[in-house]
């Protein structure tokens, strides 16, 4: 027997709302909430009315924001607004009661909110032997595949049982189902009472055999596997079910990885490694953390360059032009770069040398290091140590922690794409250390060729064999590279460029490197000598030049900004030019001009960024004996200042002062640069040379430049930075320069064209030094320091007597 439908009542225009995800069945009561600006103004409206009736339909397609009546469908459910609850401003929770079946006659508009004409659709109840049959099978089912739910509620038993009529079940068990929502509507336009029994009974088995699956795979899972493995659970299941439907397992990133692992050409003790971790991540679930861990680990292992090098370029004329290409000067490295090229041709199995490049800032150690790498060959990797203070940087992090990662050193390998490339060690003498140890002493590995051969990192857990690698360290300091650590480098100092070589650096690599990459050429800019000369003297005064590079990049861009606003520019920029754009000279060219005042010594000291000037005053006053010092002395200087004190009260009577000189007067001793710490043993002779001349009021000549440590029995010690020192008098304009007679050897890297322009006194004890510096009373036969002569140029070195 058939159901009957009764005839439907007249038609009648209702209010629709449409739904995204979700079907209303008649006789249901479902929370919607409504956020499009159609559907707000919908209910707002509503508000008014006792329980206003409106048209409920689904969405053909869910992600639609504004739908037209194409796209929901034809037959939706009549429903009553029960209550409604504002969210928030524009948000609504709307709770809906289903009343019966409507189809949509035809559409009334859209403004302000979709309305249509629709024909509700009643159902007579009707009871027969089929249809009791079918509801009460669809009722047990239902309540067994509640049992299974792991979300539904007694409430709905509990409904199951009050519900009588065969339709409104169906409706019922369907509201509750967990299925997609084409189905659900599926099941809304069966009118048929049978039809749908039949079709909600089909659906409630398939979900019953689905749930009851998963129930007996987690059971089935959860007696196997052991505390450690609970985090499997999805993998398992997935791997059953798989089973279950004859489909093979998917193993294709275990397969690549053991592709990769074979490809890799490991030694046996990282491949038995890497393939032991492979075996292990079978029976993992890939979503697991120590799935990650192994699978990260094999990769690693995988990525390195075990077999992979670079042929070396063991041409000797070769690395001599590209090294003379990219740098100017530097002659020393470049013949021992040229040397280890030579032997490594005549030897193919030495060991590299490990180079330290020693110098300060700008003077080209980065940039050395990629010339040597174009020379000879080979892939650059850098490797930043400053600031390094964690050991794990070194060597790695253990595998045991979370977000372990390998050393910067196996690190540099996979970025270099090679087992023997060129690596650059950047500053490494600004390695610190806490309490997660030492990176210095792990750094001793590294550095040994007899030990890193065979490097472990710590992560890896492998031999890896750096020995290959050209290791080249830079730094601005030696000595505060360990000792240990130094011992293992060859060290290379750079002291920096004199005048002449910064001009021609300038004008053969910084110029056209920075029209280059502001998009200019020598036609729209072009730098004359007289350019030239004034930036390296007036603009810069560094070592290197790296501050020059910034002054042509200032100019340079003056330019491009003049180019881009539409000028035709054709610029030779000459002095009156780089002055325009980069303002007032920052330094005076020959401030030894200004120096020579009573009580003024010009001491030369040795920075990290080169040689520097050091300025010392002395000034007296009425007191009692008082000494006061000022502008962040160390206490290495400190204690010199009170050498020279004592040594000068020591030797009164031959200054011609009284005995008690010091307790009539209080001395200030300051040194300029007051933000500038200062400290070490080299400015002895300055202090000296700045006390005397204040208490005998005898000037200082302007133009001599001085650096020595003293003793209280009067001998002057050796210091070093004799090069640097040298360079920073020569650039400042000094025309003497007093060191000590043991640091004569040490002239010897001081470039000819600096000795040339430079008298140097070696003096070895105090005593030699007045009679050198001071400007005696006319008439005085007392020795002075001798002029240069006026046709051959002033004397290499001039010893004291």
């Amino acid at each position: 027997m058939s159901a009957t439908i009764p005839p439907p009542e007249g038609p009648e225009i209702l209010p629709i709302l449409p739904l995204r995800n979700s079907v209303l069945f008649p006789a249901s009561v479902v929370p919607v909430n409504v956020g499009r600006a159609r559907s707000v103004k919908l209910i707002e409206e509503s508000f008014g009315r006792d329980r206003p009736t409106i048209g409920v339909v689904a969405q053909l397609v869910a992600d639609v924001e504004d739908p037209e009546f194409e796209q929901v469908y034809e037959l939706g459910t009549v429903a009553r607004v029960l209550k409604v609850i504002r969210l928030s401003s524009g948000n609504y929770s709307v709770v809906l009661q289903g009343i019966a079946r409507m189809r949509i006659l035809e559409p009334q508009g859209r403004v302000p909110y979709m309305r249509a004409r629709v024909q509700r659709i009643h159902e007579a109840p009707i009871r027969d032997t089929e249809i009791d049959a079918l509801g009460a099978a669809l009722r047990e089912s239902a309540r067994k595949l509640g049992e299974l739910l792991p979300h539904q509620s007694r409430e709905h038993a509990l409904q199951l049982d009050n519900v009588s009529d065969a339709g409104a079940l169906a409706d019922l068990v369907a509201t509750n189902l967990p299925v997609s929502t084409q189905q659900k509507q599926q099941i809304l336009q069966i009118l048929d009472v049978r039809e749908r029994l039949r079709k909600v009974a089909e659906l409630v088995s398939r979900q019953s055999q689905v749930y009851r699956v998963k129930k007996e795979i987690s059971t089935m899972v959860q007696e196997e596997m052991s505390r450690s493995q609970r985090e499997f659970l999805l993998r398992q299941q997935m791997k059953t079910i798989r089973r279950e439907l004859g489909e093979a397992e998917d193993d294709d990133e275990i397969e690549t990885l053991r592709e990769r692992i074979a490809r890799a050409h490991m030694p046996n003790d990282a491949e038995k490694a890497a393939r032991k971790q492979l075996s292990r991540m079978r029976s993992m679930s890939p979503n697991g953390a120590e799935y990650q861990v192994c699978r990260n680990y094999v990769e690693w292992l995988a990525d390195l360059p075990w077999s992979k090098t670079t042929a070396d370029r063991l041409d000797v004329a070769e690395a001599r032009r590209v090294l003379d290409e990219d740098h100017h000067g530097l002659e020393r490295i470049k013949r021992r770069i040229v040397e280890y090229i030579a032997v490594r041709r005549l030897k193919s199995d030495i060991r590299g040398p490990i180079l330290c490049f020693v110098g300060p800032p700008g003077v080209g150690k980065t940039s050395l290091a990629k010339s040597i790498a174009r020379a000879t060959g080979r892939n650059f990797v850098r490797v930043a140590l400053g600031g390094v203070q964690d050991e794990a940087e070194i060597r790695g992090h253990r595998r045991t922690y979370v977000g372990a990662y390998p050393g910067r050193f196996v690190a540099g390998l996979k970025n270099a794409g090679a087992r023997n490339p060129v690596m650059l060690l950047d500053e490494i003498d600004k390695l610190g250390s806490d309490g997660r140890g030492d990176p210095a002493s792990a750094l001793l590995e590294v550095l040994d060729p007899e030990q890193n051969n065979t490097f472990t990192d710590h992560y890896l857990e492998v031999p890896v064999d750096l020995s290959p690698v050209l290791f080249i360290a830079t730094a601005n300091r030696k000595d505060t590279i360990p000792r240990p650590l130094l011992d293992r480098m060859e060290l290379i100092e750079l002291a920096g460029y004199t005048r002449d070589e910064k001009q021609a650096i300038a004008k053969n690599f910084l110029i056209p490197k920075q029209l280059e990459e502001h998009g200019l050429s020598p036609e729209r800019l072009d730098f004359s000598d007289e350019a030239i000369d004034r930036l390296v003297d007036e603009y810069t005064r560094e070592a290197g030049v790296r501050r020059l590079e910034q002054t042509i990049a200032s100019v340079c861009r003056h330019v491009a900004v003049r180019l881009a606003e539409g000028e035709d520019v054709a610029q030779l920029a000459d002095g009156a030019y780089v002055e325009k754009v980069l303002g007032p000279p920052r330094y005076d060219k020959q401030i030894a001009e200004k120096l020579g005042h009573a009580g003024v010594a010009t001491g030369l000291a040795w920075t990290p960024a080169g040689g520097e000037l050091m300025i010392v005053e002395a000034s007296q006053m009425p007191g009692t004996g008082n000494i006061r010092v000022t502008g962040k002395v160390g206490d290495v200087m400190q204690e010199s200042i009170a050498a020279a004190f004592t040594y000068i009260r020591a030797r009164a009577e031959q200054l011609g002062l009284a005995p008690d000189f010091l307790s009539k007067i209080d001395v200030h001793l300051h040194l300029p640069g007051g933000g500038i710490p200062k400290d070490g043993p080299s400015g002895g002779i300055a202090i000296f040379v700045a006390i005397a001349s204040m208490l005998t009021q005898l000037k200082v000549r302007p133009d001599v430049g001085m650096s020595g440590e003293i003793t209280l029995r009067g001998h002057v010690l050796p210091v070093t930075g004799i090069k640097e020192k040298c360079l920073a008098a020569h650039r400042a304009g000094l025309k003497h320069v007093l060191l000590p007679k043991r640091n004569e050897a040490d002239l010897d890297e001081v470039p000819e064209t600096i000795r040339k322009d430079l008298v140097v006194h070696l003096v070895s004890r105090v005593d030699e030094v007045l009679s050198l510096v001071l400007e005696l009373p006319p008439g005085d036969g007392s020795p002075r320091p001798p002029a240069p002569p006026a046709s051959q140029g002033p004397q290499e070195v001039a010893t004291a007597s």
